[in-house]
C-alpha cells in the first residue's frame, strides 16, 4: 500500500475546506485562551472588571469559535452550494444569538456589580439608592432593547421574513396602527422608565405612599415598580404611574421625618410637667434623632383640648417606633400623676325632678 492511499488529497476543495475548519477552530482555542490570560490579569486590579468578565465569560466561549467558522465558511466549496449556504445561515444566526446574550450578560453584570458596590443597608444610603435606581432601570431597558435588536437582525438574515417586513412598512396602514396602539403601553413603560432613571421621583427603598398604602420602593424593573407595603404585602405599579399621578416620597432629599402624636386632655391639665415629661421620653428613645421635641396645643372644643407632641428621627420606621413610645408615655403619665383630667363628659343632674322607676 502506497502513502497516496491512505494521505488526505489537499488539493480536493472539501478536503481543504475541512482544514480550514479545524485551524479556525484552533485557533479560537488559541485566541480564547491569550485573551483569557489578559483578563485575568486586568480582573486582579479591577473587581468591576471581574464580575463582568466572570459573567460573560460563557457567551465569550461560544462568540470566538461560531466567529472563526463562520470565516473558515467563507473557503467552503461552491457545490454542493445549497448546504453550505445551510450551514453558514445557521452558524450566523448562532452568532448573532451569541453576541445578543454577550451584551445581555454584561449589562447585567454591570448592574450587579454596582449594587454589589452600593449597598443600601447603611445609615446615609442616598448616594447608594440613587445609583442603584438608575443602574436597574436603565439596564432592563438596554436589555429589552438589545433582545429586540437581536431578535429583529436573525429575523433579517431570512429571506422570506425580510420580504414580509419590507412589505408591511410599504403598506404600513391600519396593519401599523394596530401594532402602534397594541405597543402603546410597553412603549410607555420603556420611556417612563428612561424618565424615572433620569429625573428619579422615586428610588430603591425610598419610602412612598402609593394609593394611600405606607411601603418601600423593593424593585424597579423596566414596565412596574414593587413597592413592599409595610404589613408584607406587594403592590405592583406601572411605572407611568409615577409620571402621570401625584404620590408622597417621604425620602425624595432625606429620610429624616418629623412625627406627631396628636391627644385629647381637660383644660385643666398643666402643660409644663407634660412637656417634661415628653422631654424625658424623648432622651430615653433610641429613636430619637435630637432635633425637634416640641408639645403645644393645637386644637380645643367645648369638651377638651388637644395636644401635639412633635418630635423628629432619622427615618420613618424610627419615627413610627417613637411616635408610638410618646403616645404610650404621655397617657400613662396623665393617668398616673393627673387622673382626673383625662377627657370626660360632663352632667348636671337636677336634684327636684322625681325619680321614674323602671318597670320590673
Amino acid at each position: 500500500m502506497s502513502t497516496s492511499d491512505w494521505m488526505p488529497d489537499v488539493a480536493h476543495p472539501w478536503t481543504r475546506f475541512a482544514l480550514i475548519v479545524v485551524i479556525a477552530l484552533a485557533v479560537a482555542g488559541l485566541l480564547r485562551r491569550v485573551v483569557n490570560a489578559v483578563l485575568r490579569r486586568f480582573a486582579i486590579h479591577h473587581p468591576m472588571g471581574a464580575s463582568i468578565i466572570r459573567r460573560a465569560n460563557a457567551p465569550m466561549e461560544a462568540i470566538v469559535p461560531l466567529a472563526m467558522l463562520l470565516v473558515a465558511f467563507r473557503a467552503a466549496p461552491d457545490e454542493p452550494a445549497r448546504l453550505v449556504r445551510v450551514l453558514e445561515h445557521v452558524v450566523g444566526v448562532a452568532l448573532i444569538v451569541a453576541v445578543t446574550w454577550f451584551i445581555v450578560r454584561c449589562i447585567g453584570a454591570l448592574e450587579a456589580a454596582v449594587t454589589r458596590f452600593n449597598p443600601i443597608d447603611l445609615e446615609d444610603n442616598l448616594r447608594a439608592r440613587r445609583l442603584q435606581t438608575q443602574v436597574r432601570v436603565l439596564s432592563r431597558t438596554a436589555m429589552v432593547v438589545v433582545v429586540v435588536l437581536g431578535t429583529a437582525v436573525v429575523l433579517m438574515t431570512f429571506p422570506g421574513v425580510r420580504q414580509f417586513g419590507a412589505s408591511l412598512l410599504a403598506s404600513a396602514g391600519l396593519a401599523g396602527l394596530a401594532v402602534g396602539l397594541a405597543a402603546k403601553p410597553v412603549l410607555g413603560n420603556l420611556i417612563a422608565g428612561i424618565q424615572i432613571a433620569l429625573t428619579q421621583p422615586i428610588r430603591i427603598d425610598d419610602v412612598v405612599i402609593v394609593e394611600g398604602e405606607w411601603g418601600r420602593v423593593a424593585e424597579i424593573t423596566s414596565t412596574y415598580v414593587v413597592v413592599k407595603i409595610w404589613d408584607e404585602r406587594r403592590m405592583i405599579v406601572p411605572l407611568q404611574y409615577f409620571i402621570e399621578n401625584p404620590f408622597q416620597n417621604w425620602t425624595r432629599t432625606s429620610s429624616q421625618i418629623l412625627g406627631s402624636v396628636l391627644l385629647w386632655f381637660d383644660y385643666g391639665l398643666p402643660l409644663e410637667p407634660l412637656r417634661g415629661e415628653l422631654e424625658r421620653l424623648c432622651k430615653n428613645a433610641a429613636e430619637w434623632d435630637g432635633r425637634v421635641m416640641v408639645l403645644q396645643v393645637v386644637d380645643s372644643n367645648d369638651k377638651a383640648m388637644q395636644v401635639r407632641a412633635l418630635v423628629s428621627s432619622a427615618d420613618s420606621g424610627k419615627s413610627f417606633d417613637l411616635r408610638c413610645k410618646v403616645r404610650e408615655g404621655l397617657i400613662a403619665f396623665v393617668r398616673r400623676e393627673f387622673p382626673t383630667f383625662l377627657p370626660r363628659y360632663r352632667a348636671d343632674l337636677d336634684a327636684t325632678e322625681p325619680v321614674v322607676p323602671l318597670p320590673r
